[in-house]
């Protein structure tokens, strides 16, 4: 099943069907069973027996990078961004950017040797092998719980806004419950099947792609003083320099953790060896001129440290600077919808996640049992929604979204790293229909920056990555120590 979010969704990556999944081939009392979504068809297609059907183009591939990315980051980020980092923000983003596009062009290699369902966990196991792949995939589930409980965490404050707006006074901050019961709302819907929730992606995505672009227009048009409007400029960087800016940078790289998203439709895109490496691309270059733009409109209409004290819904301030009530609405409204957007798809991809790694028995068969009634992997849902909703009621915002982009930059920099090995050792089976562009150097450089992007995370981020990681393999040396997954595919 297709992951529109932004992670990166590992969706049946082994070769195991479990007894309870419905599909050619499965033997049991389950092989009668109608399953009445997708995941069905993607096990049985993920099989590695014959090809898929390509039927994605590059306007489709584009249209899943750039939904992927374009979503909580660009409404939660603005206000802390410029709080930490001042109008170098925008600066911060690009460097983002950068990373992200330093990763893309080895991960289109990758999936075009294998395009299979899984993604970065997929590439690195088989490239890599059973130990890695196993701190990848564990760490990739959690990175996702963490991913998902800080747009949660972002969906509840504009769902607060909403009651703001509408002059009705709570006696609390009501983001924290909201988010809560706003995941164990998704959780549910995504337990219930997923086909009408994946359409829905679209349709909102093309919204805030439309609200976005006549927002940003205008206020660009403002701070650059057409409209008469005059502002006095602020120092770009911040008292601290650079520091600041590559500290702002490792926080706000959440916002391009779906880009590789691409990547997992490997095998159903039209002539992959052009079209991946540019929907991979583009959408990135795409995205990141969205939130250098916005942190520069944001900056202009109030200065950073104001901007700072609106916190997670800053932007709906800087709409209501410029439009008054109606721009404020409006964005209320994208707000909504983004977070809802990101929301949704990072615990779709988590319980995927989960799914992948139980296929390929590094945990337990059970957690990728399929629900008979609705055709969805309910255990792993459960695995995925129980720790989501427990972070989320912290509340804690900049360290969810911090250590979501650590295991996702772990994840980045071993992706370059499995190019590099398979680039040296060039087994058999290795035949991509697309070669990275000086492949091992661009590589080498993706890999140093991700890895070196993370040593600018806080301490308590950093601590909380490197424990998840540690327990990923002890686990995998307590239960997974005899499972090869390298080059099996």
């Amino acid at each position: 099943m297709d992951d529109p979010d932004g992670s990166g969704d590992p969706d049946g990556s082994g070769d195991s069907v479990d007894s309870d999944a419905s599909g050619p081939g499965i033997v049991g009392p389950a092989a009668d069973v109608d399953v009445p979504d997708a995941l069905a068809d993607v096990v049985d297609a993920d099989t590695g027996e014959g090809e898929l059907e390509r039927t994605i183009g590059l306007t489709g591939g584009l249209a899943i990078g750039i939904g992927t990315m374009i979503g909580a980051g660009i409404f939660v980020f603005p206000g802390l961004a410029a709080e930490n980092a001042g109008p170098a923000a925008s600066l911060s983003f690009a460097i983002g950017a950068v990373v992200a596009l330093l990763v893309a062009l080895p991960t289109s290699e990758l999936a075009t040797a294998m395009p299979r369902s899984g993604g970065g966990y997929f590439f690195i196991s088989r490239g890599l092998g059973t130990a890695p792949g196993a701190i990848v995939g564990l760490g990739l589930w959690l990175g996702l719980v963490f991913a998902s409980a800080f747009y949660l965490v972002g969906l509840g404050s504009y769902a607060g806004q909403v009651f703001l707006e509408a002059g009705i006074a709570l006696p609390v901050d009501p983001a924290v419950p909201l988010g809560v019961a706003f995941g164990v709302g998704l959780t549910a819907l995504s337990l219930f099947g997923t086909e009408n929730t994946a359409s829905l992606q679209n349709g909102i995505v093309t919204v805030l792609l439309v609200i976005l672009t006549l927002f940003l227009s205008y206020g660009s048009l403002d701070a650059l003083g057409v409209f008469g409007t005059e502002s006095t400029p602020e120092r770009f960087f911040p008292p601290g320099g650079l520091l600041p800016v590559l500290q702002t940078a490792a926080l706000v790289f959440t916002s391009y953790l779906g880009f590789a998203q691409v990547a997992t439709v490997a095998g159903d895109i039209k002539d992959p060896s052009r079209n991946l490496p540019l929907a991979m691309v583009a959408s990135v270059l795409v995205v990141g001129v969205f939130y250098v733009v916005t942190v520069f409109v944001a900056t202009s209409a109030f200065g950073s440290a104001r901007l700072g004290e609106f916190g997670e819904t800053a932007m709906v301030e800087v709409a209501r600077e410029f439009i008054g009530f109606p721009g404020a609405i409006a964005i209320v409204i994208a707000g909504l919808l983004a977070t809802f957007s990101s929301a949704n798809a990072s615990i779709l991809s988590a319980s995927r996640a989960v799914y992948a790694v139980s296929r390929d028995d590094l945990i337990p068969a059970a957690a990728s049992r399929i629900n008979l009634r609705y055709g969805t992997p309910h255990v792993a849902l459960g695995l995925a929604g129980g720790p989501i909703v427990v972070l989320a009621a912290t509340g804690q915002v900049e360290l969810l979204a911090e250590v979501a982009s650590f295991l996702h930059l772990v994840m980045y920099g071993l992706i370059c790293v499995a190019l590099i090995r398979l680039r040296r050792e060039r087994p058999d089976w290795y035949t991509p229909s697309f070669r990275c562009p000086a492949g091992l150097v661009v590589a080498g450089v993706g890999a140093f920056a991700s890895f070196a992007l993370i040593a600018f995370m806080q301490p308590a981020s950093i601590a909380i990555g490197s424990v998840v990681m540690t327990l990923s393999y002890v686990w995998y040396r307590y239960y997974a120590i005899d499972v090869d997954l390298e080059g099996d595919f």
